[in-house]
């Protein structure tokens, strides 16, 4: 089977989408940078390395410094998916984010978002 096309994608080329979401909404990019750190263990300075680099999801997420325990905790529906059903582990790391992003555009809380 033909490997999902996003896996080669670039983390520099989605982050700036997220910024744009979330800020339309009212949110901002450091809370967006305190979700995306919550999941993957990147702090600031990781987070622009992968920028500068143009690191692919696919080594973003092999290379993510501690992907949060209770990331098991994010549950519902991304691109008609349930994310707690999706059986490829990149992809599913994948969604995780996606959802997570989109709670903070919807305006959740973020002790919500963070599962706290």
């Amino acid at each position: 089977m033909a490997e999902h096309r996003i896996f080669g994608m670039s983390f520099a080329s989605i982050y700036p989408l997220y910024v744009t979401k979330v800020e339309r909404k009212g949110r901002t990019e450091e809370e967006l940078q305190k979700v995306i750190t919550w999941l993957t263990g990147y702090d600031e300075d990781g987070l622009r390395r992968v920028i500068a680099e143009e690191t692919d999801l696919r080594t973003f997420f092999a290379q993510a410094p501690a992907m949060n325990p209770n990331a098991h905790l994010i549950k519902g529906v991304i691109c008609g998916h349930r994310v707690e059903e999706i059986e490829d582990p990149l992809m599913q790391k994948i969604r995780y984010l996606d959802k997570l992003v989109d709670e903070l555009a919807r305006g959740k809380k973020m002790e919500s978002i963070l599962r706290a």
